[in-house]
């Protein structure tokens, strides 16, 4: 049985600039956001369900027995359409952590999902995502490559400082690659989208550095590896194959 107070929450729209209907592409034979669903059901930490604006990515998923809630088509970001979502499939507020985890990672494993759980044992923690650490000169230089900056906190964890797409910190040392996956405090979730675009964000294009300026704590998990984002043909390519092998 799956905990009532967890509740992972996945958005998925149509409309992606380089790849549209990518939610719907085929994968080895199952809509890439039926994959996503798949691994968050496997991770088996609480409620999952996709959060669209798109009675076709809706139907899809219900079709595989996944559970899906309509949200306004108008959200600036991800993080605006699972609260939207949150507060629709719990309106009673019982969920105290909500997950957002993007529809376009086919590939990620169950255990990589868990991970964003510990940290929260710690009640002064907001916000926890995951990074990897960067092994390759490609990896460290592209601005594409968001690289999360923290000071150690125990095994595989960092409290967050910042968030760059330049290549950061200086100096020697391990560099991490950001994950895209948040968990939020309830509480912390509605204070995040209740606060304007910050200054930083918008100079770096980076929702995340709207709570690093808001004084929101972030901890950091690190990963053995990042998961294949799907943004463009070629990326939608290496999952069929890696999938198609597994």
């Amino acid at each position: 049985m799956t905990d009532p107070r967890i509740l992972v929450l996945i958005p998925a729209r149509m409309a992606a600039t380089r790849l549209p209907g990518k939610p719907l592409a085929d994968i080895a034979g199952l809509p890439m956001i039926v994959h996503v669903l798949r691994r968050a059901e496997a991770a088996g930490i609480g409620r999952v369900a996709v959060a669209t604006d798109t009675d076709e990515i809706a139907s899809v998923v219900t079709a595989h027995g996944g559970e899906a809630v309509m949200t306004r088509a108008d959200h600036p970001s991800g993080s605006d359409r699972i609260h939207e979502a949150m507060q629709r499939l719990d309106p009673a507020g019982k969920a105290e952590i909500v997950i957002n985890l993007q529809g376009d990672f086919p590939t990620i494993t169950p255990q990589t999902i868990r991970e964003v759980l510990p940290p929260f044992d710690d009640p002064a923690v907001d916000i926890v995502t995951l990074a990897s650490q960067i092994h390759t000169e490609e990896e460290d230089l592209a601005p594409s490559v968001v690289k999360a900056i923290g000071s150690p906190i125990g095994p595989k964890r960092l409290r967050a400082l910042y968030f760059t797409r330049a290549t950061a910190p200086y100096g020697n040392g391990p560099r991490y690659h950001h994950i895209g996956l948040y968990a939020y405090r309830r509480a912390a979730l509605e204070r995040f989208v209740s606060l304007p675009p910050s200054p930083l964000e918008k100079q770096e294009s980076l929702e995340q550095l709207r709570a690093v300026e808001a004084g929101m704590r972030i901890d950091i998990m690190i990963v053995d590896s990042v998961p294949r984002g799907v943004d463009t043909p070629p990326d939608l390519e290496t999952a069929r194959s890696i999938l198609s092998k597994s």
